[in-house]
């Protein structure tokens, strides 16, 4: 007997027709449970404030502001909650603004729903599903940097693309102002519990951003974390 807990999803999309796909895609699988719809970002902050959820399928362009603020809500006030991004907006700044804002999946409307139960299982795993167009479209453009002499001081075209945002860019890794405070204290060596002391938060809020900077950094341990930080110019 399978007493797994369904996955809760919540979704907050204002067009009706990408809506009633991501509802039909999600409605026939007994582990994939709707929790919320909202059509704006203010109803959106409502269902997010008001409802359980283990994942938030958020789309960009909402016609009271943008889904990235939704995602930076999301990140601070329910870490344990996994955003997906499922937008038109396949364009490498918006793409780069949803990592920085906490989310850890995009796809782009429509071409990805037959998908769609498979990336929201992959997503609450661990996983970042993201669409073949978006992955390629990144690995084209870090190819000249992945291609250049070692040590150059060439800066990542992704990095660029970020602009000033407040997270921290480098090369493909893109961590929240959160994942990069937490990582910052386990690299001076504080435990979980000391970690949630100074940052005021719970140890299960603190272990939420190790285990999503821990797949960023695509590690299993501490001292893998702080050499591939360190690789990627993320610490000292």
């Amino acid at each position: 007997m399978n007493t797994l807990s369904p996955i809760r999803i919540a979704i907050v999309e204002d067009d009706p027709d990408c809506l009633s796909l991501i509802v039909e895609a999600i409605r026939p699988h007994a582990d994939l449970r709707l929790v919320g719809v909202a059509a704006t970002l203010a109803d959106g902050r409502a269902l997010l404030a008001q409802t359980e959820m283990d994942v938030l399928l958020v789309d960009l362009g909402l016609p009271d502001g943008s889904g990235i603020d939704l995602i930076r809500q999301a990140a601070t006030s329910r870490p344990d909650c996994e955003v997906l991004v499922s937008s038109a907006f396949g364009d490498e700044p918006s793409v780069v603004r949803s990592f920085e804002a906490g989310a850890s999946g995009y796809l782009l409307k429509q071409q990805d729903a037959g998908r769609l139960a498979d990336d929201i299982r992959q997503l609450h795993a661990g996983g970042s599903p993201i669409s073949p167009l978006i992955a390629r479209q990144i690995l084209m453009r870090l190819k000249p940097t992945l291609a250049a002499t070692p040590g150059t001081t060439e800066p990542s075209p992704l990095a660029d693309a970020a602009g000033a945002g407040g997270a921290v860019r480098s090369g493909a890794v893109v961590l929240s102002d959160r994942e990069q405070e937490v990582l910052g204290y386990v690299t001076k060596g504080f435990t979980s519990e000391e970690i949630a002391d100074l940052m005021a938060v719970s140890r299960h809020t603190v272990l939420t951003y190790v285990r999503r900077t821990y797949r960023k950094l695509q590690v299993n341990s501490k001292a893998e974390a702080i050499f591939e930080a360190r690789q990627h110019g993320l610490i000292p």
